[in-house]
């Protein structure tokens, strides 16, 4: 056995260059569509008055949640503009956005599936398991020989590092929808697709929502390593206070990203909850009309 060495990395090695050398036309349409969206996303917020922004994320706060939250939303991103890293924190916010939002139009479709197949659920099982395992600094390798440095890799390596929870947190919520509720709407007459768009996607919203939030916040988490490929924000900055051992502009940053996150998760979390107390509504009428026609059809079979 001495000398015996499986060779994975180098069918790894292999594998990309097939994909670099083969498929160069689609990496360049992605690499070209994730610029433009990112880099769109971040002149927008960049270009718009900072008092305007700042009073949007407050009003949403207040819309979603209260007006205590919306004045430490104020306050939190004055400290932001303050210590000069409002325009790393606008592009950080805008690579998460797009990174999430790809994220979750993969992952919810995905954890459809998963919900209505328990075979596709088992062989996606240990798939997930290996993204969410792998340390966040792997992706960046192959990222980076597919579309060089910048706002794309990091947005790619994102992308596959938060996507895990996004997908088990929609097969969750779909799987723990009542049966006697999907029943009423098989009983109604309702197709597979009705009953998934009415009553399965909605009653499962608040848990799609914890799975968004996860998705977040996993996204920020790779802020930092999202910097070491070259990506513009507040992870860049995180990267040069290290290479410079500068304690200061690394806690000005720092502080920064933990203001996104805590703000993100808060807003996130009140919707989720938001859609939680709306639904709950629908799973109690849902099952009053339920009762109802069984009792009508009981009605009907001993007349």
């Amino acid at each position: 056995m001495d000398g015996f060495r499986i060779p994975l990395g180098q069918w790894a090695e292999v594998a990309v260059d097939w994909i670099r050398d083969n498929l160069s036309w689609l990496l360049s349409a992605i690499s070209t569509a994730v610029s433009w969206l990112v880099g769109s996303l971040a002149d927008l917020l960049l270009s718009a008055p900072i008092v305007g922004v700042i009073i949007v994320a407050a009003l949403l706060g207040w819309l979603v949640r209260s007006w205590q939250f919306a004045i430490g939303t104020a306050l939190t991103f004055a400290v932001i503009l303050g210590v000069g890293q409002w325009v790393p924190a606008m592009q950080t916010l805008a690579l998460v956005l797009v990174a999430t939002i790809i994220a979750v139009l993969i992952a919810v479709p995905v954890g459809i599936l998963a919900a209505r197949s328990d075979r596709f659920s088992a062989v996606l099982r240990p798939i997930l398991d290996f993204m969410q395992a792998m340390p966040g600094f792997v992706y960046l390798i192959p990222a980076i020989v597919f579309f060089s440095i910048g706002f794309v890799p990091g947005l790619v390596a994102t992308v596959i590092f938060s996507l895990p929870p996004g997908v088990r947190l929609t097969e969750l919520g779909i799987r723990g929808v009542d049966s006697e509720t999907v029943e009423a709407g098989h009983a109604f007459g309702a197709t597979p697709g009705q009953i998934l768009r009415g009553v399965q996607l909605p009653l499962a919203m608040p848990t799609i929502m914890t799975g968004v939030n996860q998705v977040i916040m996993l996204a920020l988490s790779m802020a930092v390593i999202a910097g070491i490929a070259g990506a513009p924000g507040l992870g860049m900055e995180i990267v040069r206070a290290l290479s410079t051992v500068n304690i200061a502009s690394g806690v000005e940053a720092g502080l920064s990203l933990v203001i996104l996150a805590i703000y993100l998760d808060r807003l996130t979390s009140a919707l989720g909850d938001m859609r939680g107390q709306k639904w709950s509504l629908v799973r109690v009428i849902s099952t009053r009309r339920a009762t109802a026609a069984a009792s009508q059809r009981g009605l009907a079979q001993v007349a």
